[in-house]
Parts: structure tokens; C-alpha cells; sequence
């Protein structure tokens, strides 16, 4: 066995023991979803990093530089964007509204706020387009996986939808907050080194900028290739209205947990944004040849560092993935129990059979993650979708929910059919390019905003 394996394997199996012996400590669904209201700025900050920074932002982002140069910082930038409107304005308003009436799930604020017939399309919504962001993060595992033993990608997919799956089924967001925690202590220690590491082992950065691509596209900040700016509209709104953030949200015991944890997850994927897309440039360097971009960051790790730096930090990278993944199982798990099964199917369910098809449903979740991670595509493909069906679907109703009291039922469901509908419509006609600077992720935000306002200007003026 290889000493990468053995260290991506040993501390993977680590994380699983500590998610297994906190979840020990969980005796009810409120437990498992909020971790009982208790989390402090240092463990919300290290939960919503880990969320934050996994396949897209490592894996897929450093494929991103390699192929693109600079202006990939705007992958991961855009998020930090989206954090700080969510760690300043949603975040604190929406945990308010959470504490006051004892939610759990961004579905439970939907049904309150509007009806249960939306609360039932999101949650629909949702599964389809969530599955499609665990299927990208267990893709990144395998693609690592496949560099350092050569073995297929489907391989480590399996593993690291088992390890991911079997800590947090125990622990839910109690336990997942805490391997969070340790990773992140791993993760930053380790990308601390990488990058004057990789720079040094190519020759220095003269000789990275010599051997990178001489077109100034590559070095153009705000746009080249498939990458910028426009990342900024896809993305920011996923992080700031995500259920699988807000729900985390929902763990903190105050509005200054919610300002400094989220705030200080925000400054940290604004400058993180610009590791991976150097590692992409370095990577570029050293492997032009290379036929599969999203593979630069693993082939970087394995043949370009000191033996022991690199396994360390292709087990973070692939211990990053699955960390990222947990959240995703956690959106998926409990919007399953708490908004299908208790909202629709059996509403005097008890808080254990609640707790127990949470964990069913996590553990099916991971197996439907892993069929799909062995048919997906790309990682930047699987979550690109995710993103754009997330920020459409749910990102009026939520702010509109939240700031403008006038908007009710009716606007809020139609602004959601007219965006999805909208932006599948421009996806197709223009194979998910769309026309200049109209995205699908724009056209669809831009228009569920504008019928949501038009409608309900329509009705405070008494038309039907």
C-alpha cells in the first residue's frame, strides 16, 4: 500500500470514529437536524467551511485554473460573495424566525410563511437537484482515488459515499460539526504549505508563468475561457438561500453566532478562492498534456510534492469531498423527515420515528448519490446544475419571504414555476451557455423576481 493511500484511508476512517461516537449523544430529531441550538461562532464557522469547500472548490475549481487561469478565483469567490449577504442579512433574521417557532427546516419556514403546497414543490425541487451535488462531491473522491491507486473513479465513490454515510447516519448535524471541526484544523494546516510547495517545485513562478498559456485570456481576472464573472449570478444566491446552510443557521444559539461564524466562513472562501485556481495554473505548467482538467489537482498532489505533504493533502482533498458531501446528506435527510414524511404523510409522528426515517432516509440518499456519482459527467457539470435549480427555485421566496410582507402564496409559487421554467427553456436553446451575459441562472432569478412583484402589485391595487 502506497503512503498516500495509507493516509487518505487511516484519516478517513478517523472521521468516521468520531462521527460514530457522537452520535452517541444524539437522543432526538432536534438533535439531528439543529444539533439543539448550541453551536458557538467556532464550530457554526468550521461546519460552513466544510459545507463550502469541497469537490467545486478544490477538485473542480483547481481544473477550472488549469484550463482557464484566473479568472477560476470566481468559482469559489462568488461563494464567499453570497456568505457575507447571508452571514449579514438573511442569516441572523432567518435563525430568529427559526428559534421562535422551534423550525428544523427551511421547508417548515415555507409552509409557515406560505402553504403547504409550496413546502410539498420544494421539497420535490429539491431532491432532484440536491442528488445532482452529492453525485459531485462523491465524483471528486473517485477522480482523486483513481490517481493515487488506478483504480476507476467508481471506486472511490463507493468509499467515500460509505464513510460519509455511515458518520453522519449516527451523528447527524452534531456529530457532523465536529469532524468538520478537525478537518478544517487539517485542511488549513495543510494548504498553508501547498501552494509555496507547487510553486517551488515547478521552478518558481517565472518559470510557472513561462510554461502557463500566453494568451491573455488565461490572465484576464473577469473573464477566460468558461470561467468569471459570470459565476458571480449562478453561485452567490445558492449560498446565501441553501437549505442545507440556513439549516445550519438554524443550530446557532444567537444572531452573533450566525454574524461572526458565517462572516468569518465568508472572508475564508475569499481568500481561499485563490489557492485553487493557482494550483490550476502550476498544474497547467507542469502537466500540459494532461486530458482530463479536473484530474490537475490529484496529479499535482501525487507527482509534483514531497512524498508526505502530498498524501496529506490528497487525504484532505478527498476527506474534503465527503465532508461537503455530509452537508448535502443532511439537506436530503432531514427535508425527506421532517418536511415529507412528518409535513404530509404522518403529521403526529413522534420525534423517534421522526429520528429514525431521517437516518433511513440518509442512508438511502447515499446509496442514490453514489449510482449517480457513477454516471456523472464532471464535477463542475453536476454542481453547476444544483446551483441553478436551487438559486431559481428558492431565492424569491425566501428574501421575499423574509423582507416583504405583502407577498403571499400565490406570488411565491408562481415566481418559482416561471423561473424554472424559464431557465430550463434558455438552458436548452442555448446548451446551458445562454446569450451573452443572460444566464440561465439570471434570466431565471430576474424573472421570478419581476412576477412576484408584479403580481403582488397587481393584487394591492385589487386586480385578480
Amino acid at each position: 500500500m502506497s503512503l498516500a493511500l495509507a493516509v487518505l484511508l487511516g484519516y478517513a476512517a478517523l472521521q468516521v470514529g468520531l462521527g460514530l461516537w457522537m452520535g452517541r449523544k444524539v437522543k432526538g430529531s432536534d438533535d439531528f437536524f439543529v444539533a439543539g441550538r448550541r453551536l458557538g461562532p467556532g464550530l457554526l464557522f468550521s461546519t460552513l467551511v466544510a459545507a463550502n469547500i469541497g469537490a467545486g472548490s478544490t477538485v473542480g475549481a483547481t481544473g477550472l485554473g488549469f484550463r482557464d487561469g484566473v479568472s477560476a478565483w470566481w468559482w469559489v469567490g462568488s461563494a464567499g460573495i453570497g456568505s457575507l449577504v447571508l452571514a449579514f442579512i438573511v442569516g441572523p433574521r432567518m435563525r430568529q424566525v427559526a428559534a421562535k417557532f422551534s423550525l428544523s427546516t427551511v421547508g417548515d419556514y415555507l409552509e409557515r410563511r406560505y402553504s403547504k403546497g409550496v413546502r410539498g414543490i420544494v421539497v420535490l425541487l429539491l431532491w432532484v437537484g440536491t442528488l445532482t451535488i452529492l453525485a459531485g462531491q462523491l465524483v471528486a473522491a473517485g477522480k482523486i482515488l483513481q490517481v493515487v491507486t488506478g483504480q476507476p473513479a467508481w471506486v472511490g465513490s463507493i468509499i467515500g459515499g460509505v464513510a460519509m454515510t455511515a458518520y453522519f447516519t449516527a451523528g447527524g448535524l452534531a456529530g457532523a460539526v465536529w469532524v468538520n471541526a478537525l478537518q478544517l484544523v487539517v485542511e488549513v494546516g495543510v494548504y498553508c504549505f501547498l501552494i509555496p510547495a507547487a510553486i517551488s517545485g515547478a521552478g518558481g513562478w517565472g518559470a510557472v508563468v513561462a510554461q502557463a498559456p500566453a494568451d491573455p485570456a488565461y490572465w484576464n481576472f473577469w473573464q477566460g475561457g468558461g470561467s468569471g464573472w459570470k459565476y458571480l449570478i449562478m453561485l452567490a444566491p445558492a449560498f446565501v438561500i441553501s437549505p442545507g446552510l440556513l439549516q445550519k443557521v438554524y443550530g446557532a444559539r444567537d444572531d452573533r453566532t450566525v454574524r461572526i461564524g458565517v462572516g468569518l466562513n465568508a472572508v475564508l472562501l475569499l481568500c481561499f478562492a485563490f489557492v485553487p485556481m493557482i494550483l490550476g495554473i502550476v498544474a497547467r505548467a507542469l502537466h500540459p498534456n494532461l486530458t482530463d482538467h479536473e484530474l490537475a489537482l490529484p496529479t499535482l498532489l501525487l507527482n509534483d510534492l514531497p512524498p508526505l505533504l502530498g498524501a496529506f493533502g490528497l487525504a484532505a482533498a478527498f476527506t474534503t469531498d465527503i465532508n461537503t458531501a455530509d452537508a448535502v446528506l443532511f439537506m436530503l435527510s432531514t427535508s425527506l423527515a421532517q418536511d415529507l414524511y412528518r409535513g404530509f404523510l404522518k403529521p403526529d409522528a413522534t420525534d423517534l420515528q421522526v429520528l429514525k426515517v431521517a437516518r433511513g432516509s440518509a442512508m438511502a440518499a447515499g446509496a442514490l448519490g453514489v449510482a449517480f456519482a457513477v454516471a456523472a459527467p464532471s464535477v463542475i457539470g453536476s454542481l453547476s446544475i444544483f446551483y441553478t435549480l436551487l438559486s431559481v427555485c428558492l431565492f424569491v421566496p425566501i428574501v421575499a419571504g423574509l423582507f416583504f410582507p405583502r407577498v403571499e402564496t400565490r406570488e411565491a409559487l408562481t415566481s418559482m414555476v416561471v423561473g424554472v421554467l424559464l431557465t430550463l427553456g434558455l438552458h436548452v436553446a442555448s446548451a446551458g451557455k445562454g446569450f451573452g451575459v443572460v444566464t440561465p441562472a439570471l434570466l431565471g432569478i430576474a424573472s421570478a423576481a419581476a412576477t412576484c412583484a408584479a403580481m403582488t402589485v397587481l393584487r394591492a391595487r385589487g386586480r385578480p
